[in-house]
């Protein structure tokens, strides 16, 4: 007995030995990543799968590879796991979390470039939506993953199933380390192997009864801590746990089956208030008393989820102990008003007569969509990669998110949102950027509030693009009142596309782009479209929205004018500081004959700058890229360094990305709205995803002659690895856009220095 519970642990938590001894068996063995991998599919196609999960242990090969930028401590091990694998192991990844898309692309990417040895890899792309469009797109990548395995017996799957329909009798008598052990290693082992050491294996006297909610476990280390401490795992709700247990009840015998969107839906995707019903209902049930909530480090979405959930369980009367992390500080009285900013050197010095009107514009457009809303109308608060122009069709008045952001922050109202968020129960450290429309539901001081305040939103909407995404919009959903809407986020799947898409997407889009990508999102439109009639008196305007298509298309012409002529200027006539808000205030109303006009005056202004000599730094010695997000709480951080060092930031990703990731042309006979979901399917791979980001960074690095990028902590590792493979002098600052209430200053400001005086001029003297 005690040989059984230690081999389940033991392949609950190594799996990648049992790997090793069924490759030495002669078993065509495949790893996987995510828990909502057909694993009976793919024992029916005659492979033996095996779960990839992170170990303990330095990631010496990965950390040099990827550095430590957007992969986590977890997809580190991951990808030292299949870096050291010299068998060239086949490897399916899925989408189960955000993270391991970006981890496809990066062992896509290093196999490209022959950074480590070939293998065969596949992404299933699976969506979770409970749509109809989910459901087909999932049946296109359950086909193409079959194409892949080289066929699926469907008497084989049939069995397969009926053998994972069988699993949740043979679990029901195990709890705490034995029942997360025997989840993971039915995982790992043969079936005829699990099911052996199951039977044998007898559970060790039992502790207190708890519930388990929070991050996921891949070991069994949490539940052994537990078991140390006298308590019992009896039950969770973690994706690693007892909703897989509960999806072998419903394991599909048939291949159609599988693409059910509510197969295995992660937990993240699942509303707080739901989860928080199904944990009460099932303490009740089973006589449990406590709860425990895991948030482990690096888990934004738990950490989005603890409060809400410890709440309500201690609401209904039951004990809660989280762990993980620290508990939120205490509420505290509220910060006092920063003073007003004094002319320190940071503010930016805007030159361009053309964004002269912008503030009063932006004042002004917001005093009246203020009023819009308090007049009746429903307000849509919508993340930056939400397809807007839909709401322009419907005449929705809506604020950017990140927008809004950027107004807390140049306001420096960011401490007191913070201080708002942590009072209410939510982390000020998760996502920060993107909670400051939640932070703003709370702000009752209206003489702080940052231009009158953000009125509560009717819809909020935002793509998947992050694990913590449906957390932040779910509670902010809930605490304003509004219907949320969650795009499905879909991710190129390809192992060979092409990655000069700068040149294709504008006209080509329709060919470059998957067609399975544009099916989903064209439908995902269509449904946001029905959502907001069915839930407001707005109606969708076609002949509108084909005219506003056409003045985004416009508007972005103008600025990829403008950026190559930046690019072709020496010295440059402006400078980051002047096209940062001069691009982004303008995209925020894109599709209005407004912000066209903007762009085009943009455009002719710096054209005649150029022509007349004129130029943001005329003593111009070095050239350099900003690689990453604005510095919206310091514009005039990019500019100190004109007058001292003669160094001006003619690039950043703004203008950039308006010039080459936004205009979708429509011919005669094409769907605009097909060409809208081009905009939006795409966008994010442009700047963060391995192979499209970092081969687009130094072509634009060389075509603006920089001699050096300065980047932020969020800066995608393989963007800098591309920039420094090309070349280009790297400095990496461990530096948030938006929250600096940690950084020093000063020495930020000796490392810059030091990078200009050092490996930026050397760099740039070669160049001649």
């Amino acid at each position: 007995m005690a040989d059984a519970v230690a081999q389940l642990i033991a392949a609950c938590d190594d799996p990648g030995a049992v790997a090793a001894r069924l490759r030495a068996a002669g078993c065509d063995v495949i790893r996987v990543l995510g828990q909502d991998a057909p694993y009976a599919l793919l024992r029916a196609a005659g492979r033996a799968p095996v779960r990839l999960v992170p170990r303990p242990g330095a990631t010496p090969d990965a950390d040099a590879l990827a550095g430590d930028g957007t992969l986590s401590q977890r997809g580190r091990s991951l990808l030292q796991q299949i870096v050291a694998d010299t068998d060239a192991t086949p490897v399916l990844f899925t989408h189960a979390d955000s993270e391991l898309p970006q981890l496809f692309a990066t062992v896509r990417d290093l196999i490209r470039a022959g950074d480590i040895a070939a293998r065969p890899i596949h992404m299933l792309d699976l969506g979770h939506q409970p749509r109809e469009s989910s459901r087909r797109y999932n049946a296109a990548r359950i086909a193409q993953l079959v194409d892949w395995l080289g066929g699926v017996d469907p008497q084989a799957l049939a069995r397969a199933a009926e053998e994972e329909r069988a699993r949740p009798a043979a679990m029901r008598p195990l709890t705490g380390v034995l029942r997360i052990a025997a989840i993971g290693a039915a995982h790992a082992l043969p079936p005829a192997e699990w099911r052996a050491l199951v039977g044998q294996a007898e559970a060790e006297p039992a502790g207190e009864p708890v519930l388990v909610l929070g991050s996921a476990h891949f070991s069994t280390a949490r539940a052994r801590d537990l078991a140390a401490s006298g308590l019992d795992a009896r039950a969770d709700d973690q994706d690693w746990g007892d909703p897989l247990v509960a999806g072998w009840a419903d394991s599909a015998v048939a291949i159609d089956a599988l693409a059910d969107p509510a197969r295995l839906t992660p937990s993240k995707l699942i509303p707080a208030a739901i989860r928080a019903d199904a944990a009460i209902e099932r303490m009740q049930a089973l006589g449990i008393a406590r709860a425990v909530i895991v948030e482990s480090v690096g888990d934004e979405a738990a950490a989005w989820d603890a409060g809400y959930l410890s709440d309500r369980l201690q609401e209904a009367g039951f004990a809660v102990d989280r762990i993980g992390t620290a508990p939120p500080p205490a509420p505290g009285p509220d910060p006092a008003r920063p003073a007003p900013r004094g002319a320190d050197g940071r503010r930016s010095r805007k030159s361009l007569a053309s964004i002269a009107s912008f503030g009063a514009y932006q004042r002004d457009w917001f005093k009246g969509v203020r009023a819009q809303v308090a007049a009746g109308a429903p307000l849509a608060v919508v993340n930056a990669n939400s397809p807007q122009e839909i709401l322009r069709a419907m005449d929705v008045p809506f604020v950017v998110n990140q927008w809004w952001a950027s107004i807390v922050a140049a306001k420096q109202q960011s401490p007191r949102y913070f201080q708002l968020l942590r009072d209410h129960g939510y982390p000020s450290d998760a996502e920060a950027y993107s909670a400051q429309g939640i932070a703003a539901v709370f702000d009752s001081d209206p003489e702080q509030a940052p231009w009158g305040g953000l009125p509560r939103p009717a819809l909020v909407q935002a793509p998947i693009g992050t694990d913590a995404t449906p957390r932040i919009f779910d509670h902010w959903a809930r605490e304003a009142g509004a219907d949320p809407f969650l795009f499905e986020r879909s991710i190129e799947s390809r192992i060979d596309f092409p990655i000069d898409w700068w040149d294709r997407l504008h006209d080509d889009w329709d060919s470059a782009i998957e067609g399975e990508r544009l099916d989903l999102m064209t439908a995902e439109l269509r449904a946001v479209i029905a959502r907001i009639e069915a839930t407001t008196d707005r109606r969708f305007d076609p002949d509108r929205f084909a005219r506003i298509m056409d003045l985004v298309n416009e508007q972005e012409d103008y600025y990829r004018k403008t950026r190559d002529l930046i690019a072709g200027a020496h010295p440059a006539p402006v400078s980051i500081s002047d096209t940062m808000p001069a691009t982004m205030v303008p995209q925020w109303h894109r599709g209005t004959e407004w912000a066209r006009d903007a762009a085009r005056d943009l455009y002719h202004e710096v054209k005649a700058r150029h022509e007349a000599g004129e130029a943001a730094c005329p003593d111009e010695r070095l050239r350099l890229m900003w690689v990453g997000r604005g510095m919206w709480s310091d514009m005039g951080f990019t500019q100190r360094w004109e007058e001292s060092h003669g160094a001006v930031f003619v690039w950043s990703m703004y203008l950039a990305l308006a010039a080459d990731g936004y205009i979708r042309r429509i011919a005669p006979g094409q769907d605009p709205m097909r060409a809208l979901a081009a905009r939006f399917v795409t966008m994010g791979d442009e700047l963060r995803m391995p192979t499209w980001a970092g081969a687009w960074h130094v072509r634009e690095a060389e075509s603006h002659a920089v001699d050096g990028a300065v980047a932020l902590s969020d800066a995608d590792p393989f963007v800098l690895r591309a920039l420094r493979r090309a070349g280009v002098p790297v400095l990496s600052l461990d530096l948030d856009n938006y929250n600096r209430e940690a950084s020093d200053g000063d020495a930020i400001d000796r490392q810059i220095a030091a990078f200009l005086e050092g490996p930026v001029s050397m760099y740039a003297a070669r160049r001649g």
